[in-house]
């Protein structure tokens, strides 16, 4: 026996989920709805209980209508059909993108980014997507009929999101090795853009707004601005404690008000010290970090 420890999958799996962190509340939501939602499906379905459509009656409630008047009817739809999966295969693949993406995002930001990503990534799809309907000759016989349903866009966002604001991160992929996920993200994009030819397209214009939400989302943030700057979760406080100079354990300051030339030459060189923390994660990853460089990004992500 020479002492190595292999991590057990499905205790993994069980600590993932078992966690109260917004990654695998905002998966389970999904899973749970996908459940739900089928049931009630077959229980439609046997009494024959569709629209005038041929849709059943669930689908008609909770996916996002391309029809500019029926959304007037339905606004809640562009918020519901971001957690509205019918097909298993759908379902999974968005969560594992959700997983693998969120992952990665929870590295460097933080569970209120990742939730605001998630919606307004989806809510830039719906807006994409009801916008081509309406606006394209080539969809308007469909207008009237056409639905979106999925979390494609609202995941896709949180990845590209994550690709924009640290691009030079690199992910092992089976098969393929050591990529950049700013060319994964890349791929996936014009994966999207070659397919809106083919028998999904609405769907890849949804997944266009929320790579287009996730790219503005990322880079403002690279440049330290965070344009949501009014939505804030409640949190709670940590026990960690960093020690920063001038400042004691209580959170006093000890020491007399910088003055205009001082407080810049300091937020200079904090600044200097978080590029190089991220630059370090970008060629080795999060787990190369020491324990105060993770407390400063932690303590950074945070303000």
């Amino acid at each position: 026996m020479n002492g190595s420890y292999y991590p057990n999958p499905l205790d993994q799996f069980k600590r993932f989920f078992s966690s109260k962190t917004a990654l695998p509340r905002l998966i389970l939501i999904n899973i749970f709805i996908f459940a739900f939602v089928n049931l009630v499906q077959l229980f439609l379905w046997l009494f024959r209980v569709q629209t005038e459509q041929g849709l059943s009656l669930i689908t008609s409630l909770l996916a996002v209508p391309a029809s500019i008047d029926t959304l007037a009817l339905k606004p809640w739809t562009i918020f519901t059909y971001m957690l509205f999966h019918e097909g298993f295969f759908h379902l999974l693949f968005n969560m594992m993108v959700l997983y693998f993406g969120g992952i990665i995002f929870m590295q460097y930001l933080n569970e209120r980014q990742l939730i605001w990503t998630y919606l307004f990534g989806g809510l830039m799809g719906a807006a994409f997507y009801v916008m081509a309907f309406n606006f394209f000759p080539v969809f308007l016989e469909a207008t009237p009929f056409a639905i979106a349903l999925g979390a494609s866009a609202s995941v896709l966002s949180i990845l590209i999101a994550i690709a924009a604001y640290v691009p030079h991160y690199t992910v092992n992929l089976l098969f393929i090795g050591q990529v950049k996920l700013k060319y994964l993200a890349v791929f996936f994009i014009l994966m999207d853009i070659f397919s809106i030819q083919g028998d999904n397209p609405g769907g890849h214009i949804a997944h266009l707004g929320g790579a287009f939400w996730g790219i503005l989302y990322g880079i403002t943030l690279r440049y330290h601005i965070d344009i949501l700057p009014f939505i804030h979760l409640k949190r709670k406080k940590s026990n960690m404690r960093v020690n920063t100079p001038g400042v004691n354990s209580s959170g006093s300051t000890n020491r007399r008000p910088l003055s205009d030339d001082d407080y810049n030459k300091q937020k200079n060189i904090n600044q200097q010290q978080i590029d190089q923390i991220l630059d370090k994660i970008s060629r080795s990853g999060y787990e190369s970090l020491t324990q105060t460089e993770k407390a400063i990004l932690f303590k950074n992500s945070k303000q």
